[in-house]
């Protein structure tokens, strides 16, 4: 199979694993509301998983295939792409305002999350069970503290957009069997786009002569976190820029915690030297400017759109440099 062939696999593995997450996430959520389950419930379990879909099963066969720097790579890429790509482009469209109720206490879990992840590598390196309990730990403890807040009537972002879908909106399906197969090729297509995706990353690394924590902090990384870069830019075009900051927010808590956790319970995760020298600083510094912005309650516009931009591709080509 030539290199070529393995690349476009790769990428429609991608496309496979975004589409199936989405009809999974949708699925589910409709098959809970026929069964009378409360909204509040569903946004904070089958959604809030749902949309993490793609990076947790990307994650675990990682791991299951002997492949754990990919999962690594895959995190922490992920979380710099969130950050400077998926805030910076619709930034550039329409001012992303960072003063919404709910914002900074995110924010500040947020920083936990990326400070959390990187003692944990540091302490022992390849990430081992209790390492993965503890950060599989703290998502389920932030998801009943959002439950907490919901039920007192808190503003939060992250809960509003989790539990925004209605059905018969948003593509959602409006009959039981509908729904039950929206799940089923939901999870049938995770799966197979799973297997696409790690089975040719491996294949591209081992062609070049790179490790997967490459593959992972690039190509990989790029694909999971364009739902998110395709959600705040839609959002900005419409004029609702303002859900940017809480679909950053929440996905990158989601990676550090249930993705990172998930994938060191599936057995050791192997984080590379090279994210200890680099990428996870990148991470850190990409976070904490963000807190910055929260705290003095600047939004964020088109000149720091642009930076943000020009930063991760300074931080693509580095990489590329590095490889060489």
């Amino acid at each position: 199979m030539g290199i070529g062939l393995s690349f476009l696999l790769l990428l429609v593995g991608i496309v496979i694993l975004i589409w199936a997450g989405d009809w999974m996430v949708r699925g589910a959520a409709a098959l809970a509301r026929h069964w009378g389950v409360p909204a509040l419930i569903v946004g904070l379990t089958i959604v809030a998983f749902g949309t993490s879909a793609p990076e947790l099963v990307v994650a675990v066969q990682s791991v299951l295939n002997g492949a754990s720097e990919l999962a690594s790579g895959n995190i922490v890429g992920s979380n710099i792409a969130n950050v400077l790509l998926a805030l910076g482009a619709p930034a550039l469209i329409m001012a992303i305002p960072t003063n919404m109720p709910g914002v900074a206490r995110n924010a500040i879990v947020c920083v936990i999350a990326t400070v959390l992840f990187i003692l944990l590598a540091f302490i022992q390196n390849p990430l081992q069970i209790w390492q993965g309990a503890i950060l599989f730990g703290g998502i389920l403890i932030y998801l009943v503290w959002m439950f907490r807040l919901a039920k007192i009537g808190a503003e939060d972002p992250i809960l509003a957009e989790m539990t925004e879908l209605d059905e018969g909106k948003d593509g959602l399906p409006t009959s039981t069997w509908l729904s039950a197969t929206y799940v089923v090729l939901g999870i049938v297509g995770l799966i197979f786009g799973g297997h696409l995706i790690v089975e040719h990353a491996v294949k591209i690394a081992s062609h070049f002569g790179i490790s997967e924590t490459i593959i992972g902090l690039t190509i990989v990384a790029i694909g999971t976190s364009l739902p998110e870069v395709a959600t705040v830019v839609v959002a900005a075009y419409r004029g609702h820029a303002e859900v940017a900051i809480g679909n950053v927010l929440g996905s990158n808590v989601f990676n550090l915690f249930a993705v990172g956790g998930a994938a060191a319970l599936a057995g050791p995760v192997v984080v590379e030297r090279q994210l200890f020298v680099f990428d996870i600083w990148v991470m850190l510094a990409a976070i904490i400017a963000l807190l910055v912005y929260i705290f003095s309650r600047q939004p964020i516009g088109r000149r720091t759109g642009a930076v943000f931009l020009v930063g991760y591709a300074l931080y693509l080509a580095a990489l590329v440099r590095g490889v060489m």
